[in-house]
């Protein structure tokens, strides 16, 4: 009977430590990118705007020479948020959709369509994790564009930063 307690006692330390294991390797990483909403931007028509983003997360430090350790990746949130000013309601967008790009390729990533007047200086938008990232977010180069259109009129320009989390698995070793 011993034996037996102690058994289930050792399978379930190394059950646990397992999926402890894999809950730190397959992790969320972040990227930021800050945009500006000029003043100018007319109401009702759809207009871009695209900035760099970057990540502080070791993986994709160096240069991406750690981005072999990692596939899979897709996103798992988004949101965009008034930075200056910050008090700005993001109620003046009708639509959001944001777009990873590389190179001339783009995918859309995320999206937020007929966005409440009263939401508030944070918009958390609806995420299409159908697609593997890898290719976009290995290249090093990252850029994030953002296709918009005003409901509201802005009186200043208005910077957001768009936040964007990803997860990753790592990869095989086959």
């Amino acid at each position: 009977m011993k034996k037996v307690i102690t058994g289930l006692f050792v399978l379930t330390a190394v059950i646990t430590s397992c999926a402890t294991v894999q809950s730190i390797v397959k992790s969320t990483f972040p990227y930021t990118s800050t945009l500006i909403i000029p003043a100018s931007s007319e109401t009702g028509k759809t207009l871009t705007a695209t900035s760099s983003a970057s990540s502080f997360d070791e993986i994709f430090t160096g240069n991406g020479s750690n981005t072999s350790q990692i596939s899979q990746v897709r996103i798992n949130s988004a949101k965009i948020e008034a930075e200056n000013p910050s008090n700005q309601n993001l109620g003046v967008f009708k639509s959001v959709q944001v777009y990873l790009l590389n190179g001339a390729n783009q995918t859309l990533v995320a999206s937020r369509k007929d966005v409440s007047t009263t939401v508030g200086n944070s918009l958390v938008l609806d995420v299409d994790n159908s697609k593997f990232l890898d290719d976009y977010l290995k290249s090093g180069n990252v850029k994030v564009r953002v296709e918009y259109v005003l409901q509201n009129g802005l009186n200043v320009d208005l910077s957001v930063k768009a936040s964007l989390g990803f997860n990753a698995s790592p990869a095989s070793t086959n």
